[in-house]
């Protein structure tokens, strides 16, 4: 017997769901900060063994979009509404749980779905697990009273308390999860990990410094796009071999392209040298990036410009 599926994770921004998918996927994949809105695409991790493959997803926090980027963002979450196995619904114990309540509602509806179909002895549906992470950062008698709302909106819902960073509880989730799956073959080769090209990971990883280094709009007003990515085979200078990386920092505003340079150049080589080392971290092999910085006016409100970096669903 074989089980695959597709898990994805959904929720509001900055409730932990990168670093919960990192941790199931026992791989970084997804970036992390502390800031909302981190994550801007469906990033897709698979976890293989000899009788499952797992296809988890990971996907933007759900918000209320103010422009046309947020527009596509808030479509990859509502998207994996409607084509998961698992779906896990993550909150955390600061979270607003009514804050986005029409996304909510949508949940609710799949759960008892869900719970209507496995009464009347049918199969499918899709499979809800409420998820409160961040339980470190509480109360035993917080999380209780959490525990009993959840069980209360979702009562059709499977819940569990977990800290993805200390990575308490997941392994229990990990179980559940893969006890939840259908019986199915593998959708994809078993020695794959994600749907994602390289270059896409190299992107995120500048993304993530961009967002570490620098504060108010300036991040979220910046896209980056790897023009030039040559992965160089083995020589004598470089025995593991050596992947040569030209990447565009794109802005909306010229003053915005003076802030991410900084004086003499300052901020643009420390996010530089910040994204290089985690880059040959990722890849394990020497890496050379060059990055550049042009402006690239109102991107975030053009479909043509999304659809060119990438957010295009259709």
């Amino acid at each position: 017997m074989h089980r695959s599926g597709f898990v994805n994770i959904v929720g509001n921004p900055n409730v932990g769901k990168s670093t919960l998918m990192n941790a199931l996927v026992g791989e970084r994949l997804s970036i992390i900060t502390s800031k909302a809105q981190t994550t801007r695409h469906r990033i897709m991790g698979i976890v293989n063994g000899e009788d499952f493959q797992i296809v988890y997803s990971d996907t933007p926090g759900v918000l209320k979009p103010n422009y046309k980027l947020q527009e596509q963002m808030l479509e990859f979450s509502q998207g994996a509404l409607v084509d998961a196995d698992v779906l896990l619904y993550v909150t955390d114990v600061q979270d607003t749980p009514d804050k986005n309540a029409a996304f909510l509602d949508k949940v609710k509806k799949i759960a008892a779905g869900s719970q209507r179909a496995a009464a009347s002895g049918q199969h499918g549906g899709v499979k809800v697990f409420v998820i409160i992470n961040k339980i470190d950062l509480t109360t035993p008698e917080t999380l209780d009273n959490l525990v009993s709302y959840w069980q209360k909106e979702l009562p059709s819902a499977e819940i569990f308390a977990i800290s993805a960073k200390e990575r308490f509880g997941i392994e229990q989730l990990f179980a559940a999860i893969k006890a939840a799956l259908p019986e199915c073959p593998p959708f994809f080769d078993k020695d794959q990990l994600t749907d994602k090209p390289a270059r896409f990971f190299v992107n995120e990883i500048i993304r993530e410094k961009i967002l570490l280094c620098y504060d108010k709009e300036i991040p979220y007003s910046t896209e980056v796009e790897v023009e030039s990515y040559k992965d160089e085979p083995t020589s004598a200078q470089h025995p593991r071999g050596l992947i040569r990386i030209q990447a565009v920092i794109y802005v909306e505003r010229d003053s915005q392209k003076g802030i991410i340079i900084g004086h003499q150049g300052a901020a643009l080589k420390k996010v530089g040298m910040l994204a290089r080392k985690d880059i040959e971290a990722f890849f394990d092999k020497p890496v050379f990036l060059e990055l550049f910085v042009k402006v690239d006016k109102d991107w975030r409100s053009s479909t043509s410009r999304l659809k060119h970096y990438g957010y295009d669903l259709t």
